[in-house]
């Protein structure tokens, strides 16, 4: 399948509903054929804005899906609409589903290892034990990272979750995936937290709203509203100025055609 690319405030973002993403994920795991899949959010936009080496690791993956509904209104105001949010976490209950159907091994990697152990236990209970790679908290240092790769690839898994904190999971992906040598591995920053129960997921119309972030900053208000509000406003600023540069362009386009036409 073709992905149809656009560009959301410098940053690449695919044309991807769940279905097609699912498809292309299903086939890749087939044929043995390496994916990278990341997910942005308007957080992620205005970070890899300032940060290049988060922005490497975002365009360099083979999949990039829009996780937050900020990052859909923001391609409809742009005029490259995206289909639908296809948010990272559904994305992997998806994949963890189809992997109990085909007979495929994941591993789990990131979170306390209070929380990763329990997410193991629920797939387990849920799915039967076959689809369990191998799994191992997020707590390591910069020197253990090798250990870690070489551990993972050890499990000839399938598939690789990565639940860690942006930047540090885009750029252990980035630079570990030719060692990882797995057909996929996706980044799903806090989904263990989610599936183990540890933090409760946004009300469906929350979701649908685009107020996940403020459900968040219900559950965590003393961390997370000063990053909220600093990053939204960043996000407003960076696609009203797309949007402007945009306008402008078109204007001097159609201002020379009219010259040659004349």
């Amino acid at each position: 399948m073709k992905i149809n690319r656009i560009q959301i405030c410098k940053v690449p973002v695919d044309v991807l509903t769940m279905e097609q993403t699912m498809e292309i994920i299903d086939q890749a795991i087939c044929n043995n054929k390496s994916v990278h899949h990341v997910v942005v959010n308007a957080a992620k936009l205005v970070n890899a804005h300032k940060d290049a080496a988060l922005r490497e690791s975002i365009v360099n993956c083979d999949i990039i899906n829009a996780d937050g509904q900020a990052v859909v209104w923001a391609s409809k105001i742009l005029n490259k609409p995206l289909p639908e949010r296809v948010a990272g976490i559904d994305l992997m209950q998806n994949l963890v589903a189809m992997a109990a159907e085909k007979g495929r091994r994941i591993f789990f990697l990131g979170a306390k290892e209070e929380v990763v152990s329990k997410v193991v236990d629920i797939y387990k209970s849920k799915y039967g034990s076959a689809i369990i790679g191998g799994y191992r908290n997020g707590y390591f240092t910069k020197q253990d990272e090798p250990v870690v790769a070489d551990q993972i690839a050890a499990s000839k898994s399938d598939i690789l979750f990565v639940a860690m904190s942006s930047p540090k999971k885009e750029i252990f992906l980035e630079t570990y995936k030719d060692i990882l040598n797995m057909p996929f591995i996706m980044g799903v920053g806090g989904s263990f937290d989610v599936v183990s129960g540890l933090v409760k997921r946004a009300p469906v119309w929350m979701q649908k709203a685009g107020l996940e972030w403020l459900y968040r900053v219900g559950q965590e208000p003393g961390r997370m509203w000063k990053r909220y509000l600093i990053t939204n406003t960043a996000f407003i600023y960076l696609v009203a100025k797309e949007k402007l540069r945009s306008a402008v362009s078109y204007k001097s386009e159609v201002a020379s055609e009219s010259k040659i036409s004349a």
